[in-house]
């Protein structure tokens, strides 16, 4: 009833509004030679990993045969859309390469798959910032079970919570014994990887059913006392993670910082939001309603004050999404919301990770999660939704961009606007670390399936931009389009349309980065006649040529630097004239263009031959 009630005022709002304003489409005014513009981009350039310093994060499953295949076109588009961070550590909803019962599966016995080191060295060579999960339990310590076993057997990804049978890996480390093989778990992991991951989280959603047989913030609290000085005394650099919770309890989050009394060791603080989980629900409402009299705004309070807390904790919103298979939503309305969310999130100082890159379709949420398609033996398999493209435009505008609290967007017409449409319109200025300013607003409407709401129109002032030459930005589309300042003002937009998605205005020169490459996907190998032949697939981004790097990794765990072999043309294959006899040598190739490199391929390998 109270959606229906929603829809009813927004249509009635169309009725009012359209039938009193002038304007119903956007008119651009016919500009004096003095006003001339530089030729703009049709569309928002994309930003590249690599190219940014600072941005937003993504989760993803590891790749994994047979359902999340390397070689294929899905790992290297997180790069190509300009995230920064990325969220490891579970698969689907189960364990992945991280996780205790994979790098222990003898006791006492610690060891990263090789799987799990190329990775890694992906996602720190393509320029992404990681931060891991530390979490489920192990057979070998916390089953519940009288007779324990003697190793480890690492999950499918079918299994996933809620599950309580005896071996489970969701049993979480209770007694001091079991705390102390987690913390020895952890300290090797940290020790490990600490020159290429410094984030490192304790547990996912403890407050529900990922901690059997179901959240307890005590028994959280005990172990993150543990957790704290494990890692900082493995590596005085990282920095520990309070574990994204699922709803935005401040009782759960007081009582775990009560009983772990650490408070001051901890360095990040994570939550996760999804409004109104399994149904269409606007993103802002986050703060007003979602989660009752809780909400993260709420949350943040209480952290941000409790005592011994470090001054201006990052808080990470680690897991976000609006899924397009949630009822009364679909992919229009997803491709609306995330922005939304992001761009939300980043004026209230929180870093945002989508859930999810791609997801392993063998667990328990098949193809409903993912900003690209996983594998459902459909022509569709790893093609990116709509929303992939409205990120890859968010990434590339608000990316390296902090609020910034001088600049006002005002008009004299927004409070008639909240009072017909029942919705409040949202205007945030942001500054870039060149000092270019953009400004994001939109209505936080409850959008409707089918792209359906139409736009109104209002007169926008934007104080302390310093924007001389203004452009509009469709976020969702990435089109961009000259504006013109009111005649005589250098600060007021006529007619500007309102939305239920993201609006951006910048000064024309906001795009002045370079458009580097999309990255080489679906590198193979074969061998014939003692050379072995790679092949891989090239996208956009207008590459000119090709780099191919080999290794030498005939030493086990210490392999060689890369090095590159071959600059060549516009290519899609090279073949490598060598004896590969007795030899382990592992490529990657990226493309190249007049204004740099893209990032890397998947690695492949060359298997010796006897």
């Amino acid at each position: 009833m109270r959606l229906h009630a929603h829809q009813c005022r927004v249509r009635y709002a169309y009725l009012v509004l359209l039938s009193t304003l002038i304007a119903s489409s956007l008119m651009v005014p016919a500009q004096s030679p003095a006003q001339e513009r530089r030729e703009l981009p049709e569309r928002v350039p994309p930003k590249r990993s690599s190219q940014i310093q600072d941005g937003f994060g993504i989760n993803s499953d590891l790749p994994r045969d047979p359902y999340l295949p390397w070689n294929r076109w899905w790992w290297t588009r997180m790069f190509d859309a300009g995230f920064k961070w990325i969220r490891i550590g579970q698969y689907e909803n189960s364990s992945d390469r991280t996780s205790w019962d994979w790098i222990e599966q003898k006791r006492g016995v610690y060891a990263a798959s090789p799987e799990l080191e190329d990775y890694v060295d992906s996602l720190v060579d393509n320029g992404m910032n990681i931060q891991v999960q530390l979490m489920y339990g192990n057979a070998m310590y916390t089953s519940p079970g009288g007779k324990l076993p003697d190793t480890s057997v690492p999950e499918p990804g079918s299994f996933h919570n809620d599950d309580r049978s005896l071996y489970s890996v969701f049993w979480p480390p209770n007694t001091p014994e079991q705390i102390s093989a987690f913390d020895r778990y952890a300290a090797w992991m940290v020790n490990h990887f600490r020159d290429r991951i410094h984030y490192w989280a304790l547990w996912n959603e403890q407050d529900i059913g990922y901690w059997n047989p179901w959240g307890n913030a005590e028994k959280y609290g005990k172990l993150l006392a543990s957790f704290v000085p494990t890692v900082h005394q493995a590596d005085p650099q990282a920095k520990v993670i309070y574990g994204g919770q699922a709803d935005p309890s401040r009782e759960f989050t007081q009582r775990a910082l009560d009983t772990c009394k650490c408070a001051a060791g901890i360095d990040v603080y994570a939550y996760h939001t999804y409004p109104g989980y399994g149904q269409n629900v606007n993103p802002e409402a986050m703060d007003y309603g979602a989660y009752s009299s809780e909400s993260p705004q709420a949350l943040r309070e209480l952290v941000n004050h409790y005592p011994g807390i470090k001054p201006d904790i990052p808080i990470f919103d680690d897991e976000f999404n609006s899924i397009p298979s949630w009822a009364g939503s679909d992919e229009s309305v997803q491709s609306k919301y995330l922005p939304r969310g992001l761009v939300y999130n980043l004026a209230a100082g929180v870093k945002t990770f989508v859930w999810l890159l791609t997801a392993g379709t063998d667990g328990n949420e098949y193809d409903d999660f993912g900003i690209i398609h996983g594998l459902t033996n459909h022509h569709t398999d790893f093609t990116p939704r709509s929303v992939f493209y409205a990120l890859q435009n968010t990434n590339a505008l608000f990316a390296d961009t902090k609020f910034d609290s001088s600049i006002e967007v005002t008009s004299p017409d927004l409070a008639t606007l909240r009072r017909q449409t029942g919705f409040p319109f949202m205007g945030y200025g942001f500054r870039s670390k060149k000092g270019k300013a953009i400004v994001a607003y939109w209505l936080a409407a409850h959008s409707l399936p089918g792209n359906s709401f139409l736009p109104l129109y209002e007169n926008l002032s934007l104080k302390n931009t310093g924007i001389t030459h203004p452009v509009l930005i469709d976020v969702v589309s990435g089109e961009i389009k000259p504006l013109v300042w009111k005649q005589g003002t250098s600060d007021t937009l006529e007619a500007l349309p309102i939305k239920d998605s993201v609006m951006a205005i910048a000064d024309e020169n906001y795009f002045d980065w370079p458009v580097l490459p999309e990255a080489p996907s679906s590198l193979n190998i074969d061998v014939a006649g003692g050379s072995a032949r790679l092949t891989w697939q090239l996208h956009g981004g207008n590459p000119t040529g090709m780099v191919v790097e080999r290794r030498s990794e005939d030493n086990p765990g210490r392999p060689g630097n890369w090095e590159a072999i071959a600059n060549l043309g516009l290519i899609t294959s090279y073949n490598d004239v060598r004896d590969g006899k007795g030899h382990h040598v592992a490529y990657r190739v990226r493309a190249v263009n007049p204004d740099g490199k893209s990032a890397y391929s998947n690695i492949a390998r060359l298997q010796p031959r006897l």
